[in-house]
């Protein structure tokens, strides 16, 4: 999916909510654990219940791979229901040497098929370059993140007299174009969200921390939004764990249908309809 397929999804649906699968047997509701498999139940019953109010979903792999070769499988059956206008984050955060992390954008882009993978910018340009190698497809780089070991190294001031993240969304731009690079802007950091965007203005964002981890979604907007809206919305358990009973898919549409309709009143001061 390119750039502009991206934001006249947007315009249609009139959302930028990404929502994200992060789902963890232990939170599912009990009447699913009788099912075959109730992790790819409880995904398919939230991804019926809110496609329409979404344009993005974000499996997080750790939930998929503690389940071993199981959870590999509820991934795939979960990607093979994902309405294919609808834009798709592996949020495996990877990034090793060259060869390997090659063989991880195989898998991601290739065997999964997903438009977009996670990935951690510490070991440099080689561990990046591999993922945008593939046309149409995108890395979302590590940059500010929303939890609060980000205090631990992001914020630390370099020689350059720029802050941490500030030189890896710097640098990473020498490696890759607006058109296939996005970076990670976590929304509890509000005060950061002006220089972000100052400093990739073409740039998709992919905003964590609106919802369960307090970030304002109005005021990331109102800072953080481009000509092509920029901004991917991440909500996880607001969301998908609305309710615990046989209603959770309703409950869950309900939610989201809540952040779709302030992200419609943000959109419409923002661009024509």
């Amino acid at each position: 999916m390119n750039r502009e397929e991206l934001f006249q999804q947007i315009l249609a649906k009139r959302s930028y909510l990404c929502i994200g699968l992060d789902t963890d047997l232990e939170k599912i509701p009990t009447h699913l654990l009788s099912c075959e498999d109730p992790i790819f139940e409880f995904n398919k019953a939230i991804i019926e219940a809110t496609s329409d109010l979404c344009v993005a979903y974000k499996p997080n792999l750790a939930f998929y791979e503690s389940q071993g070769s199981a959870g590999w499988r509820s991934l795939e059956k979960t990607m093979d229901v994902i309405p294919k206008e609808i834009f798709t984050i592996a949020d495996a955060k990877r990034g090793d040497i060259g060869n390997t992390s090659t063989l991880y954008a195989r898998a991601f882009f290739k065997h999964m098929n997903f438009d977009s993978v996670t990935v951690a910018p510490y070991m440099g340009v080689d561990s990046v370059k591999p993922f945008l190698a593939f046309e149409n497809k995108w890395v979302i780089l590590l940059a500010l993140t929303s939890n609060e070991g980000a205090n631990d190294f992001q914020f630390n001031m370099q020689e350059s007299g720029a802050m941490l993240f500030q030189d890896v969304m710097k640098k990473a731009q020498s490696w890759g174009h607006p058109d296939q690079l996005m970076f990670v802007c976590g929304a509890t950091h509000p005060e950061q969200f002006q220089k972000l965007r100052a400093m990739a203005p073409d740039s998709f964002f992919l905003v964590p921390g609106v919802g369960a981890q307090g970030g304002d979604l109005a005021a990331i907007s109102k800072i953080g939004m481009n000509k092509y809206c920029g901004l991917l919305v991440n909500s996880s358990r607001q969301i998908i764990y609305a309710s615990k009973e046989k209603d959770f898919a309703e409950a869950a549409r309900v939610e989201a249908l809540k952040v779709r309709e302030e992200m419609n009143v943000i959109l419409d001061l923002s661009f024509d309809k």
